[in-house]
C-alpha cells in the first residue's frame, strides 16, 4: 500500500487504554507490515492493531481517538498531527480500495463467493489456521494466554502467591527451563487434569501437583514435559480449531477473539490433559535438563507409552531445589 510505505518510519507516542475500566498509559506507536504496533516506552511490543480495522471514534475532534474493535473498548488517544494524518490517510486508502461493484461485478462477486465457500469447506480452514498461527506475534500470544488464565482462575481460584513459594517457583523455572525462558509458572489452588501450557509460555500446575510428591524432580518433570509439549502442538492451535473459521479469520484481521471462545477453551483445558511431546523430544529434553524422569513417571502412573523414558540416564543430577525451597514450594498455597 503506497500510503503505508510513505509513513513506514513514522513513530509517535500516545495514551493507550486496553479497556474502559483501565487506566490510560503512555505508549509508543509505529507501523508494521499491516499493523499499528503499540509498544511500552522500553520498546517492548504490547499489542498490534490491524490497520484495516482501525476506526476513529471522535470525528475530527482532537485529540484523536482510535479503536481496533467494533465496541470501541480498547482505545488510543493521539495528539501528534503527523501520526493522525498518517492513520487517517491509511484508513482512507483502505476505504477507497474497497470494491464498488456494479451488476456485472455483483454477479462475479457472488460466483467468487460460491467458489470460496466450496474452497473454504475443504481447504481454507486449515490453511487459514496455519497462516494465522505463523503471524500472531509474541505480545498477542501473551495477551491471549493471560486472558485464558483469567477465565481458568474463575473456576480454580487465583494463583497461589506465598512469597517464599513464589521465589522457589522462580528458581525451579530457571533450573528446568533456563534463565532466559519466556513466560511464567503458576500454581492454582483448584484441580487440573494435568499441567496446562498456555500461549505466551504460561505453565499452570495444580496445588496437588506440588504438594503430593516427595521429590522436587516430579514437579520439575511436570514443568519440563509441559514446555516440551510446545514441539508437539502450538498451544493456540486447539483453541482456533475448536472455535472455527470465523474466529480464526477475526484474529487474523482484527487481532481479537470473542469472549465466549475464551470461556469454552478455558473449560476444556480444565478437564482435558494436554498432549505430550514425542518420545525423542522427551528423551532429549530430560537428558539436556538433567532431570531424572522416574519421579515424574511415578506421578503419571508409569504409563506404558513412556516405558522407554524410564531408561534414560541423565548422569549426575544437579540440585533441583534445596530443602528450604522445596518446603516453600509445597506450601505456596497455604497462605
Amino acid at each position: 500500500m503506497t500510503a503505508l510505505k510513505e509513513y513506514a518510519r513514522l513513530e509517535s507516542t500516545g495514551l493507550w487504554r486496553p479497556g474502559p475500566e483501565d487506566q490510560r498509559r503512555e505508549v509508543a506507536l509505529s507501523f508494521g507490515e499491516a499493523t499499528l504496533v503499540i509498544s511500552d516506552m522500553a520498546g517492548r511490543p504490547i499489542t498490534h492493531w490491524s490497520l484495516p480495522a482501525i476506526r476513529r471514534l471522535n470525528g475530527v475532534n482532537l485529540p484523536a481517538l482510535y479503536s481496533p474493535d467494533p465496541d470501541g473498548e480498547e482505545t488510543i488517544e493521539l495528539s501528534d498531527d503527523l501520526m493522525i494524518e498518517a492513520i487517517d490517510t491509511i484508513r482512507q486508502a483502505v476505504e477507497q480500495s474497497k470494491p464498488r461493484p456494479g451488476r456485472l461485478r455483483q454477479i462475479t462477486l457472488w460466483a467468487g463467493f460460491a467458489a470460496c465457500i466450496g474452497l473454504g469447506i475443504f481447504w481454507l480452514p486449515g490453511a487459514l489456521t496455519r497462516q494465522t498461527l505463523s503471524v500472531v506475534p509474541p505480545a498477542k500470544r501473551a495477551e491471549i494466554g493471560a486472558t485464558l488464565l483469567g477465565h481458568i482462575q474463575r473456576e480454580t481460584g487465583a494463583s497461589c502467591r506465598d512469597p517464599l513459594g513464589t521465589s522457589a517457583l522462580g528458581r525451579l523455572k530457571t533450573r528446568v527451563l533456563g534463565r532466559d525462558a519466556p513466560g511464567q509458572i503458576l500454581v492454582l489452588p483448584g484441580e487440573l487434569a494435568g499441567p496446562v501450557y498456555l500461549p505466551g509460555g504460561i505453565i499452570l500446575l495444580s496445588r496437588e501437583m506440588v504438594e503430593r510428591p516427595d521429590d522436587p524432580a516430579s514437579v520439575a518433570g511436570h514443568v519440563l514435559a509441559s514446555a516440551l509439549s510446545r514441539s508437539e502442538a502450538d498451544p493456540l492451535e486447539p483453541m482456533l480449531t475448536e472455535a472455527g473459521f470465523a474466529t480464526t479469520f477475526r484474529l487474523m484481521t482484527t487481532g481479537s477473539i470473542p469472549t465466549e471462545v475464551f470461556q469454552a477453551h478455558a473449560a476444556r483445558l480444565l478437564t482435558t490433559a494436554g498432549p505430550l511431546a514425542a518420545m525423542p523430544e522427551l528423551r532429549s529434553g530430560f537428558e539436556q535438563a538433567r532431570i531424572p524422569p522416574a519421579p515424574w513417571l511415578a506421578e503419571m502412573g508409569n504409563p506404558e507409552a513412556l516405558n522407554e523414558l524410564a531408561a534414560v540416564d541423565v548422569g549426575t543430577v544437579p540440585e533441583i531445589l534445596n530443602d528450604g525451597d522445596w518446603v516453600s514450594l509445597q506450601n505456596i498455597c497455604r497462605r
